[in-house]
């Protein structure tokens, strides 16, 4: 440890890391001797990484899940646009985050702040989604400021992403949507995976997964998930380190009840400042705003959950969910401001921040008939407790002088939310129409500085029509009318210039979609196009007008449309394609910017990723991947007044199957993201971000 990095993770030691994986794994995985003398032949089995128990999924395509009524549904009679990044995208793609996972995902925008790898912060629909968007298996992560919980694509088996208002079934929510994250869960048979990685700026990973029956029981399955990293990036003094083990373990109690334990703890270092020095308003240098001596993110999280299912009879069902979570951020960061010399100068930052969270759903689903129409019925009531607590200061003096400062109390928040709600799922013939309702009460304390509190409350009702109609050949239109509720975690300041700020008003959205969903008949294929409008009151955004980012409020309107398509056929061929066109429009905000558009919000985002693994022939064994990723223009400040320009990403697959050479059972995999090394600026409320450059990795995996 160096006096110049106080903070430095463990994980710098990139060897250490990697040794302790593959013990781990060898020890997880290791399976009992055989003890017959005569020899077994066993038939050629495919073995995947997805449980499917809550996310049925094949190939890039997913089939069914619980993830816009919270009872499985076929997704193509969901009358919502849903989109669900598959295990098998995850595979061929290699996404190092949730951010990049969603690159080709429709509705979704990844790009308003360039490259920062501390955090997910991802819009749906024009709307930010990070802050009331963020679930886990169902249930809400209630981000702090900073101390955002990240969630690792290799714990993951799929993520689905909900478009549109969710408040009615899950509660505090955003109007864009909801990007629900479902992690990787017991299997019933064996499956083992060990996989070491190495990337461009220093990147070596190792990583283990391994899921079956615990050995000597008939009711016990386990799953152990973990990760290992040491990375640089291309930003000077910012690391990608992680170190993360997830354990789950399912107990089938009675033939009716199931008990699934969901764990994880994480430790991880990046960098505490991500953006350059803006040379003048609209301009981003490609001086970093780091100071390298004094720039370390460290994060400590865990949660420990669980989901409890009964079926009391055919006809009922009775589920339970809950989770316990905290993370604990440290924040060094620092920046350049001119003050007339020929030389910039520099202050520094010290921002630590805790927050923890409970939440649990209990839940009755209840299936009945009247007359004609079969009813799914479901019946609900949530509780979720959140706080946070956070210490800031700032220093113009010096590195010495922050580094011997103690860092004074800055505020804090805690919000108690109750929910109540009930769904319809009801089918008369081939129509099918969803009717959900929800009434939320929820409770905030907001302190300041001096730790003086103000209290608010707030009760709203959110609701849900829609209607689906299978016309019998593939097709199914619907349509949809749904809102949103969602208080505000943090102040705001009214002008962003203001000396204090002041508790968030709660923010709420009224949407209206229609859209079509469409099975090629024959294939494993599902095709979908989307028309929604949405009107958002007291939404929040990030406003950097004053050089420091401070949350502001403003009305805001969405119009679009969608289309995506999700293939995989059985010659080895899949197509994922998206593109959205909408425009975000500021209804009333800051003086002269309503009817402008929102700033960083493209009106169109397009994506084609192909990926063809030959079944047969001489080059059976390889697959290769190609993807692109437009981003259309935006404006760089919400006075309109500057353009951030267009550009095109290309990223790249090949992976080749190593039992063609004997090794059974291994693959090697290269990926190649931004292979042109396309690189420009993005601005947001005026203050501007830099894209990444070429990136790729080398992976070696082995599955037994």
């Amino acid at each position: 440890m160096t006096a110049d990095r106080p903070h430095r993770s463990v994980l710098r030691d990139g060897a250490a890391p990697l040794a302790l994986i593959a013990t781990l794994a060898a020890a997880a995985a290791s399976p009992a001797l055989a003890q017959d003398a005569e020899p077994v032949t066993l038939s050629p089995i495919l073995v995947e990484s997805e449980s499917d128990s809550t996310l049925r999924q094949d190939g890039y395509v997913a089939q069914e899940g619980r993830q816009a009524t919270k009872v499985d549904t076929p997704i193509r009679l969901i009358p919502q646009a849903v989109s669900v990044v598959t295990q098998d995208q995850m595979e061929d793609q290699k996404p190092r985050t949730v951010l990049d996972a969603l690159a080709y995902t429709t509705g979704a925008n990844i790009n308003a702040f360039g490259y920062d790898s501390r955090y997910d912060a991802y819009y749906i629909r024009g709307f930010p989604a990070y802050y009331t968007g963020m679930f886990r298996d169902g249930l809400r992560l209630y981000n702090g400021p900073s101390a955002w919980f990240r969630n690792d694509p290799w714990t993951l088996e799929g993520i689905a992403v909900l478009k549109g208002p969710s408040s009615s079934l899950y509660g505090v929510s955003g109007p864009g949507g909801i990007v629900n994250m479902v992690s990787k869960r017991p299997k019933d048979e064996p499956f083992r995976e060990v996989e070491v990685l190495a990337g461009t700026n220093d990147r070596y990973q190792g990583a283990f997964d391994v899921t079956g029956p615990v050995p000597g029981s008939e009711t016990l399955s386990y799953r152990l998930t973990g990760l290992a990293r040491s990375a640089e990036t291309e930003l000077v003094g910012f690391p990608d380190d992680r170190l993360l083990i997830a354990p789950a373990l399912r107990w089938e109690i009675t033939p009716d009840t199931t008990l699934t334990l969901l764990g994880e703890y994480g430790e991880a270092t990046a960098g505490g400042t991500a953006g350059y020095w803006n040379s003048s308003y609209g301009v981003a240098s490609r001086i970093p705003s780091a100071d390298p001596a004094w720039n370390d993110f460290d994060q400590t999280q865990w949660r420990i959950g669980w989901e409890l299912e009964h079926e009391l009879t055919d006809q009922v069902t009775l589920r339970q969910k809950a989770r316990y979570a905290d993370v604990d951020a440290d924040l060094q960061y620092s920046g350049l401001y001119s003050t007339g010399a020929p030389t910039l100068a520099r202050y520094w930052g010290h921002y630590t921040e805790t927050m923890a969270q409970f939440t649990i759903d209990n839940q009755a689903q209840v299936e009945i008939a009247t007359g004609p129409v079969d009813h799914t019925l479901l019946a609900g009531i949530d509780y979720t407790w959140a706080e946070y607590d956070a210490n800031s200061l700032v220093d113009y003096a010096s590195l010495a002088s922050i580094r011997s400062s103690a860092v004074p109390y800055s505020g804090g928040q805690n919000q108690n939310q109750i929910g109540l709600y009930v769904h319809d799922q009801a089918v008369w013939r081939d129509l099918t129409v969803f009717l959900s309702g929800r009434w939320d009460h929820v409770e905030t304390t907001s302190r300041d500085a001096a730790r003086v509190g103000t209290d608010t409350t707030d009760e709203a009702f959110s609701g849900r029509i829609g209607v689906s109609y299978d016309l019998g050949n593939g097709l199914a239109p619907y349509a949809n009318l749904a809102t949103s509720f969602s208080p505000n975690i943090g102040l705001v300041y009214e002008p962003a210039s203001a000396a204090v700020g002041a508790p968030a008003k709660p923010t709420t959205a009224l949407q209206k979609e229609v859209g079509i969903k469409y099975a090629i008949p024959g294939t494993n294929s599902l095709l979908s196009a989307a028309l929604f409008d949405i009107e958002q009151e007291d939404g929040v955004v990030y406003d950097t007008s004053t050089g420091v980012n401070r949350q502001v409020q403003l009305d805001l309107r969405s119009q679009g449309v969608e289309f995506e398509a999700a293939t995989s056929f059985d010659n080895g061929l899949g197509i994922i394609a998206s593109w959205t066109h909408l425009r975000m429009t500021i209804e009333e905000g800051a003086a002269g910017t309503a009817g402008n558009e929102l700033s960083a919000t493209p009106n169109d985002i397009a994506s084609l990723w192909v990926h063809y693994a030959p079944p047969s022939g001489a080059l059976k064994g390889f697959g290769f991947g190609a993807g692109l990723r437009y981003i259309g223009d935006s404006w760089g400040d919400d006075a309109n007044s500057f353009l951030n320009e267009d550009r095109v990403f290309v990223d790249l697959a090949v992976s080749y199957d190593l039992g063609r050479l004997g090794i059974e059972n291994a693959q090697a995999q290269l990926n190649v993201r931004n292979l042109f090394d396309t690189t420009d600026q993005t601005c947001s409320a005026g203050y501007c971000y830099w894209d990444e450059g070429l990136n790729a990795t080398l992976a070696l995996r082995y599955r037994f």
